[in-house]
Parts: structure tokens; sequence; C-alpha cells
């Protein structure tokens, strides 16, 4: 039957009068302060078809407060439930009709975040996660960084976007206000979805990262499974993940040949300084092919032969050789034992560090640790001191720094103050994996200065020689693994420290939903809109995807304009008062069926109209500055990386690429090799 939009539009030409009952509110203001559950001015025939009801409409204002309604809970693995996953709409409206299912966080003082709880039957542990819906137009920020980041500057502006989080632990029973809440970077996960479908995972944080009851495949799965019942079009992230001194991407890249977000179906999207997927590709075999015979370390080699022994295999590349330490790592019973004595094996094995200074020998951080009495956990500590380390070694194997100058280089990566202080304190003159870290006092300045030197016989297991080849000493602990683990990686990256850095490079990832032709009785179009010729002449940037309409089969072309006005108007400011008038891509009259008219389910149909706002700000998601990235390494759009622009030309290139590096300040004044150049020519045609 057709909607009561449709059947009014084709009954009469002329523009409809402004409806008294909320049917389409100019300004997305006064609605929000109407409806504080449900901020969005959306009539009840716009929720999903198999979930309306009568109980969708807003209340009266006279009516007296509700009583506070308890959040709904969910066991964790039925999330968002079966309701939802059910739902075949677009996402401006199955996240409508979601949200009206949860409660709110406080009905004594309405607004727009809700809450919804997740029991989890392993742990006992009831996760709470919290939706929050910004209006763009009222939004401090009403501009998205991150789609610059994805590639999406060129999006119009949504009018709503929901942020869906869960709080870290400790802030589970606490009610946090919306600024609050949004303000903090501690979550648990953080997802923003805009109201076109387009969203980000912003952070992910699971053990590692401070949850005692969730893993991080646990977060991944819930918000996997909340974007996919939403039917969100596409989410983006930015892979910056670690463990201890390790980039995972790169980890994980050469050992499985994919990183830890494909295992969801994310895949590359783009590469910073202008890596192209073939070049992440290729880099990545180059690096797992590298054979590990020619790693440049004589710890390396001697760990190589003693896990060959072990396993019995060749483990001849570098892929074969982190697989087989990620087994040990994760399994109690990897390798077997060997199944013969062997008596040369001991020889191989190394022996205590010899390093010593005032007569006092150097021992493990990890040993010294054991003796300490503070506060902190020895795993926290031992973390916090590899960093340390890598910090060392990112500024220079023989290099010094200062104290303050290590604190400050560690402080970006150890969040605990106290805890970066007592370990900089501690770990002087101690063997931190394999380096030893000297601490001594400058003779000129009497500053302190810290130091690595090369531990040439670094402990890797306590393995006795008179019993080599007993199974209980090789079921060594995983801090051992994790040692050799960082020492194989470092020196692969020395290897081959190009096509590392390459793979470093590629850290934007995307996951597409995709536009499916499904088996039920609904049409699904994307509609696009067709400036007209004055107004594309104000529009320098590509055009954006469409958004989706989705109608019954019967739909008539009349009400599949009607649609796609609605769709356009009710999730961009831009089109905020736009009037569709007729289709490309459908032939026949307005009460012909649009099955008949040429197009299929799934595809594009332009939409002709008058109305859009030209003079908006909220136009485009990058925002409306007409900035320009032309970059010596190829790049033509903002990838993340730090940039510069031109004073003379207004030009944006990467400072990495213009000799900048990331530790030192922007100057004041900068030009580019051309406009530069052309200047100091200048300047010789004048002295002559």
């Amino acid at each position: 039957m057709p909607s009561m939009r449709a059947l009014r539009r084709l009954a009469d030409s002329r523009p409809p009068p402004k409806p008294a009952a909320k049917e389409e509110s100019p300004s997305p203001q006064p609605a929000a302060k109407e409806e504080p559950p449900s901020p969005q001015p959306a009539p009840t025939e716009e929720s999903p078809p198999q979930h309306s009801s009568s109980s969708s409409s807003s209340p009266s204002s006279a009516s007296p407060p509700a009583k506070p309604t308890p959040s709904p809970a969910y066991p964790l693995g039925d999330f968002p439930g079966r309701e939802a996953a059910a739902l075949c709409g677009a996402f401006r409206d199955n996240v409508r009709w979601l949200l009206k299912h949860w409660a709110p966080i406080a009905a004594s003082s309405p607004g727009p975040a809700r809450r919804v709880f997740l029991s989890d039957d392993r742990t006992r542990a009831v996760v709470p996660i919290v939706a929050v819906e910004v209006l763009a137009a009222s939004s401090p920020a009403p501009f998205c960084g991150l789609c610059r980041c994805a590639g999406w500057s060129h999006h119009w502006v949504s009018k709503r976007r929901y942020h869906f989080i869960i709080p870290a632990d400790s802030d589970w029973e606490q009610h946090f206000g919306t600024d609050e809440l949004l303000g903090r970077n501690d979550h648990l996960l953080h997802g923003l979805i805009h109201g076109n479908g387009f969203g980000h995972l912003v952070a992910l944080r699971g053990h590692e990262g401070g949850s005692t009851s969730l893993s991080g495949r646990d977060i991944m799965d819930i918000w996997d499974r909340l974007c996919s019942a939403l039917r969100v079009r596409a989410i983006s992230l930015v892979d910056f993940s670690r463990k201890r001194s390790l980039d995972l991407r790169l980890l994980l890249g050469v050992v499985n040949g994919e990183t830890w977000f494909a295992r969801w179906g994310y895949y590359l999207a783009r590469g910073s300084f202008n890596v192209s997927a073939s070049t992440y590709d290729a880099a990545l075999e180059a690096l797992a092919s590298l054979h590990v015979d020619h790693l440049r370390s004589r710890h390396v080699r001697r760990v190589v032969t003693i896990y060959r022994r072990l396993s019995g295999k060749p483990l001849t590349t570098v892929r074969e050789f982190l697989r087989c330490l990620l087994d040990w790592k994760h399994h109690e019973l990897p390798l077997p034992p060997p199944t013969k004595p062997c008596p040369w094996l001991p020889l191989l094995l190394p022996k205590p560090c010899p390093m010593k200074r005032s007569g006092q020998p150097c021992k493990r951080f990890e040993d010294t640790v054991d003796l300490l009495h503070c506060r902190f956990s020895k795993k926290r500590l031992l973390n916090a001191a590899d960093v340390v380390v890598a910090k060392l070694l990112e500024h220079g194997n023989d290099a010094e720094m200062t104290r303050q100058a290590l604190r400050d280089a560690a402080r970006r990566d150890i969040g605990d103050t106290g805890l970066l202080d007592f370990v900089i304190k501690s770990v002087g003159d101690t063997i931190v994996g394999n380096h030893v870290v000297r601490r001594l006092p400058n003779a000129t300045t009497r500053i302190l200065q810290f130091s690595l030197e090369e531990c040439e016989e670094p402990a890797q297991m306590d393995v006795e020689a008179e019993q080599p080849c007993t199974e209980a000493r090789w079921v060594g602990g995983s801090v051992d693994v994790e040692r050799d683990l960082r020492a194989v990686y470092r020196a692969m990256v020395k290897a081959l420290s190009e096509e590392a850095q390459a793979v470093l490079d590629c850290k934007h990832w995307v996951k597409c939903w995709g536009l499916g032709d499904e088996s039920d009785d609904q049409l699904r179009f994307l509609a696009e809109w067709r400036p007209q010729p004055w107004e594309a002449d104000d529009l320098t940037r590509p055009m954006p995807p469409g958004e989706i309409v989705v109608v019954p089969l019967h739909t008539s072309i009349g009400e599949l304009v009607v649609e796609a006005e609605h769709a356009l108007r009710d999730t961009y400011c831009f089109f905020e008062e736009f009037r569709a008038e007729k289709l490309d891509g459908i032939t026949g009259e307005k009460w012909d069926p649009v099955v008949l008219g040429g197009a299929e389910s799934g595809d594009t149909i332009g939409v002709h109209g008058h109305g859009a706002d030209m003079e908006t700000g909220l136009r485009r998601e990058g925002g409306l500055d007409l900035w320009e990235v032309r970059c010596v390494c190829g790049a033509q759009d903002d990838d993340g990386e730090r940039m510069i622009v031109c004073d003379a030309c207004g030009i944006w290139q990467h400072t990495w690429c213009v000799g900048i590096p990331d530790s030192e300040s922007l100057p004041p004044l900068f030009l580019c090799m051309l406009c530069g150049g052309a200047l100091i020519l200048e300047g010789a045609l004048l002295a002559q």
C-alpha cells in the first residue's frame, strides 16, 4: 500500500504546507528538545516495516515524567538480539528502531544517551553499552577528521552521528554526561557511525588495554555484530595495535599474511605516503620469505639453531620461524623434546652475561624486579622496561639520552607517570632483552644519561648443562619466547628496513557491507543527487556515494521520488530544504511500477531537483577549505600523517617528505621546493 507521504505528493504537485504534527521539522534543534529519547524528527512509518507500531509516536509534553526504565540485557553471544538481526531497512531507520528499545541513562534528566547491558556467562560480568546521538548542527566540531583520513572528506555532512561506547571497567557503575563521556579516551570500545551508514572504529582495548572481563576478540565480535545488524555501509579504522614493543600489523602480517582485523573482513583501504596495495603485498612477501640465516645477529643465529633442534624442522624463512615462536608461546607443549641425547646442544645455549661494572655483575631486570617492593605488578614493570629500551633503540644504539628526554619519549606509550619514573630509576645497569641499559652522568655537565650496550651472551633459557634434553627443561616460560620474538622481529626490520616501513605505513583499513539484492520483498537503490549546472560549478570535490532507499516491491516511480527526497533530507544537512522532481535511470510515468522502469534492485538512480543549500557551511565532511595535497611522495589526499602547508601556493605536503623530522616543531615560514626554487631564481635574476 502506498505511504501517506507518497499519496499526498501525488495528489498535489504544489509544495505541501508545513506540517503541524512534526512530519518534517526544518531544524534539528527543536526536535531534539521535544523528543529526548529519539531526537530525530521521524514519523512512525519511517521505522522498518516489520517493527513499526503506534508506540513509536512522540509522547505529549504535558504527560507526567516516566518512571526509570530498566535497561534491557542481552546474552553476550546474542547481542544485539534476533529482532535487530532481522532489520532490513537503511541504517538511519535501523538505528532509530534499535535505540528506542534501549533505556535512557537517567529518566529524571533525559538526554541523547541510551544504554543496554550484556551478560557474560563465562565471567558473570554485566557489560554496559552506551549509545550517544550527536546533532551536527549543534556540535562544536561538526566535521569529521576521521573521514578525512579514511578518504571520505568528499562525503556530505550527516545530520546525526551515533557513538557506541563500552566504558572502562572502573566506570561501569558511573553515569557520565554526554560531553564527559565523549571526552574520555579510555573506553574499551568506541565506535562512531554517521547517519549515512559510514563510520569509524575509534578505539578498542582488550586485556592488554585494561579490560578484565572482555578480550579484544570479544569486543570486536560485539562491534561487528552490531554493525551487521544495523546494516552500516562501511567502517574504517587506523591500526595502531601494539603488544609490548612490537607492531602487530607487521608481526601478524608477516606470520599470517594479514592483520588481526582481517578476521572480521577488514582489508587495506589506503596506505600513508602513497604506499599502494601492491607495494604492501610485495613488502610482506619479501619479509616473510627472508632467510633466517641472513639475519645479522649472533644471538638470533644461535636461537635459530636451538629452535631447529627442538622442533625437528628446517625453519628456513622468517615466517616459519616466527610461527614456531608463536606456537611455543601460545601452547603448553608446542615443541617435542629431542628424542636423542645431544651432547653438543648445551654448547649452543646462551650463558649468563659476564658484563660487569664496578666489580658488580649486571643482573637481568626481570630478576631485579623480584627483589623490588613496589605497588606495580611484574608484568607492568617488564612492559615499561621494554618501552624504555625501544625508545633508546630508536634514538640510536650507541647514542645517549638524558633522563628527561627518555621520559618524554616513553611518556607517549606509558600513561602512568609513577610507573615510568620507577622503571627509569631502577633499570640502570640491568639487562633488558639483548641490551644492557647504562646510566652514567655526563663528564662535563654531570647530567644523568642513558645508553645501550649489546649483551654479547644473553641468557635466553634457564637450562642446566647437565640435563639438556629433559622435557621439563624445554618447556620454558613465555618470557624467554617473548625475548626471542623481539630479537627476531628487530633483526628482520633491520635487514629489510624499507619493506618493513612500507608495511607499517599501511594502517588504514576498512570493511564494506555493500548493497546486496536480498531475498525479500524490498527494492534497494542508491539515490545520488544530480546538481544543476550552476550548482556543479561550485562543487570542487567528487560526488559522494548516494543514499540508500528501501521501498516495497510494488512501489511506483512517483513514490520512489518521494522516498529518495526524504532519504536525502533526513540524512544530510546540505539537503534540508531539497525538493526532488525526477529520477534518472528509470523510465515511465509517476504511477508506473518501478520494476517496469528498467532499474533493478541495487542500481544507482540519479535524483534531480532544487533546494540544495549551497550557502550552508555544513556541506562536506572535509570542511569548506579548498585544501589541496600534492606531496613529493605522490599523495594527493590527507592520510592522517603530519603535514605542512606552503605559505606561497597553499599546497600541503608531508613533513617527513620535505625533511622535517617528527621530533621537530614546524617552522614559522615554509616554502615548498617549487616556490622556494622560484624565489631563489627570481632573486638571482634581480641580482644580475
